[in-house]
């Protein structure tokens, strides 16, 4: 087939990129033709909450990306639609994942589709945004209704798709986001803590990612204090763990400092709150010894898909997509949304530092990109 993916591609980075990058390279490995049509402005500046939007990566150097979209610009959507509509691919693909990008992909998905060809499939990461902003909901319906189905990659997301009734009887499916399978093969942890500069005889648990304030770093701040205070007043101490919080502030980072000198743990964080790039990933999972998710609301996380490839065990929250996908007691530990259960169960890792290892191996095979192509195609078909 003849396949375009409409989102964000290099030169920007972040997740969103990293994910259409490896889905291209997928289509790509299985006989089809693909291109990514990406922007030439995602966000105004203004509107940007971190430090830049672009990649210090190389350009893939297998991939066809051209930048196209201004995410501002009507007469730029109409353009794009049009030209997409003239090359009449099989499938034009959209990943979804912020009412602000409705209108833009909206228009262009409209225009491509006259065509009476093109197939429009979005594959979704929300319907209904983590934070609220005006506008959200008049604009997510301007997108569905150029829409002709949905891959969703949470059981919550799938059922929001009729929460617009645009959507009713549509076509969708569950499909779990497929592993994060590109940022290397696995290093020891000995080089993991080496690359970081971290103490090698220190045990961590790992915060990754853009830091937001659904993700509740405050929480687990929270927790890991009380963590400490149990460990250092019991007959264990608690002198050899540390908490890593790697990644961007995108929300008020001073607050997080702050809330980290008054509980008395700043000695026992790591702050590595810069974006991290793709190559240094690895390293951060190589040293990390549980991969801590302690998020107020979720659908799904590309955290989790990168602690599989790695086989890292996780702690979650019992919020949206997260449980469907971490099989307690199978791959780490699933918990109730608040900082008690949280810290209990740090510390019945740090306690009985069970072997998690084969449930992850098990579980990992379950998220191929070959399995999520398929079923998107199945999908395309109806």
């Amino acid at each position: 087939m003849r396949i375009i993916l409409l989102g964000t591609a290099w030169p920007y980075r972040g997740g969103l990129a990293v994910y259409n990058e490896r889905l291209a390279h997928q289509f790509q490995s299985e006989g089809h033709e693909v291109e990514i049509c990406t922007f030439t402005l995602q966000y105004p500046g203004f509107l940007f909450p971190g430090k830049t939007q672009f990649s210090s990566e190389p350009a893939p150097a297998d991939l066809n990306i051209v930048r196209r979209v201004n995410s501002c610009n009507p007469f730029n959507w109409i353009s794009v639609g049009r030209e997409i509509c003239r090359k009449a691919p099989d499938l034009l693909i959209i990943k979804f994942w912020l009412p602000f990008m409705g209108p833009c992909f909206g228009t262009i998905a409209a225009l491509a589709r006259r065509n009476g060809r093109t197939c429009v499939v979005s594959i979704l990461d929300n319907l209904i945004p983590h934070e609220s902003r005006p506008g959200d909901r008049p604009f997510t319906w301007w997108f569905c209704r150029s829409v002709d189905g949905y891959v969703a990659m949470s059981q919550s997301v799938l059922g929001d798709v009729d929460r617009f009734k645009v959507n009713i009887g549509k076509p969708r499916v569950f499909s779990p986001h497929p592993l994060y399978d590109n940022f290397g093969e696995p290093v020891s942890r000995e080089e993991g803590c080496r690359y970081l500069g971290l103490d090698p005889a220190c045990r961590y648990f790992l915060f990754f990612g853009l830091i937001r304030d659904y993700k509740g770093l405050d929480w687990l701040l929270e927790a890991f204090a009380a963590f400490v205070r149990e460990r250092t007043s019991g007959p264990q101490a608690a002198d050899n763990w540390r908490l890593i919080v790697a990644g961007e502030f995108y929300s008020n980072g001073a607050k997080y400092l702050d809330q980290a000198r008054a509980l008395g743990i700043s000695d026992r964080i790591v702050w590595k709150t810069e974006f991290v790039p793709d190559h240094e990933v690895r390293y951060y999972f190589a040293a990390a010894d549980l991969i801590a998710q302690p998020y107020k609301s979720a659908t799904q996380s590309g955290v989790t898909q990168i602690a599989y490839h790695f086989q890292k065990p996780m702690l979650v929250t019992r919020v949206g997509g997260l449980a469907e996908i971490v099989p307690d007691g199978r791959v780490g530990y699933v918990v109730e949304p608040e900082p008690r259960a949280i810290a209990a169960a740090l510390q019945a890792f740090a306690t009985r530092q069970p072997d998690f290892s084969a449930g992850l191996a098990a579980e990992k095979e379950k998220y191929s990109w070959s399995v999520f192509t398929q079923r998107l195609i199945s999908l395309m078909n109806k």
